[in-house]
Order: structure tokens, then C-alpha cells, then sequence
């Protein structure tokens, strides 16, 4: 649990640079599910929201800061 808290503290310091396995992995250690949509986006399902990022790297910050917020406000 120390290595989830420390990326989500690198997330939060720096949201540039991550790709879509770092946010898998922060979503399979906080048993969020997650699957590969058709096309070329990663559908992480929060209970009643449900966050698209794309699976392009670098990922862009906006939704790296979006990711960050539903784990902060679910847990």
C-alpha cells in the first residue's frame, strides 16, 4: 500500500509523463474495474462515473488530474 500512496503522490505533483499500465495498476491495487474499449481508449468504472483515457503515452495530464480525483473521492 506504501507504493500506491507514493504514486498517487507523484501523480498528484506531476501528472506529465504517465502511461496507461501506471493507471491500470493504480486501478487494479484500489479493485477498480477497468477494461479496453474498441478503439484505442481504457474505460475505468468508478460506481456512478465511468473515466475514458486514452491509451496513447504520454497520457495527457487532464486526465491523469481526473483519475487522481475519483480515486481522492472514492476512497
Amino acid at each position: 500500500m506504501v507504493n500506491f500512496e507514493k504514486t498517487l503522490a507523484s501523480m498528484k505533483k506531476n501528472p506529465q509523463g504517465w502511461r496507461i499500465e501506471d493507471v491500470q495498476r493504480m486501478a487494479d491495487q484500489e479493485s477498480i474495474k477497468w477494461r479496453q474499449g474498441k478503439g484505442s481508449h481504457c474505460l475505468f468504472d468508478f460506481g456512478e462515473t465511468i473515466l475514458s483515457i486514452p491509451a496513447k503515452r504520454p497520457i495527457k495530464p487532464f486526465y491523469i488530474k481526473q483519475f487522481v480525483k475519483l480515486l481522492e473521492t472514492r476512497g
